[in-house]
């Protein structure tokens, strides 16, 4: 065999097995290799929006935490208002309260009071009454008894 025989059917099985490897083979591989890169960036690129949401919903976070304790701050004051209000609502109660209770025992003592003065009055009138029946020497009659501590009650 001659050399340049064996090197030109090595060349032509050459060409024929890369004329076959590009037709039948290298397709499928570039195709696979294709797939394979478009799935690597849409990963990425789902990576990237997924990123970008969760910074989104963070600062979306913060801002409701900000509002929720805004919120609360804003209950606090309402209640401690509410309770300032009804504490001084209480104290205006327990002054009225008390001005009536002062108003009802000085109504009490102005009546024991007068219920004293006449009895005291009654009582001085039926001692002058005696003392005037020992300066007489007879006994004063009932009716006028009567008559004259009207007349001193008046």
């Amino acid at each position: 065999m001659n050399i340049n025989l064996t090197l030109v059917l090595q060349s032509i099985a050459m060409m024929i097995f890369v004329w076959f490897c590009m037709k039948f083979i290298w397709p499928p591989l570039t195709k696979a290799l294709e797939e394979r890169r478009a799935k690597i960036a849409e990963g990425l690129a789902a990576s990237d929006r997924a990123e970008q949401e969760l910074e989104r919903a963070k600062v979306e976070a913060e801002q409701i935490i900000k509002e929720a304790r805004q919120q609360a701050a804003g209950i606090l004051d309402q209640a401690g208002q509410r309770g300032n209000q009804i504490i001084e609502q209480a104290k205006q109660e327990a002054v009225s309260e008390r001005e009536r209770q002062v108003r009802a025992m000085e109504a009490e003592i102005m009546q024991a009071q007068n219920q004293a003065r006449t009895a005291l009055q009654k009582e001085a009138v039926e001692l002058s009454v005696a003392g005037a029946s020992k300066v007489l020497g007879r006994e004063v009659k009932a009716a006028d008894h009567e008559q004259l501590l009207a007349e001193l009650i008046a």
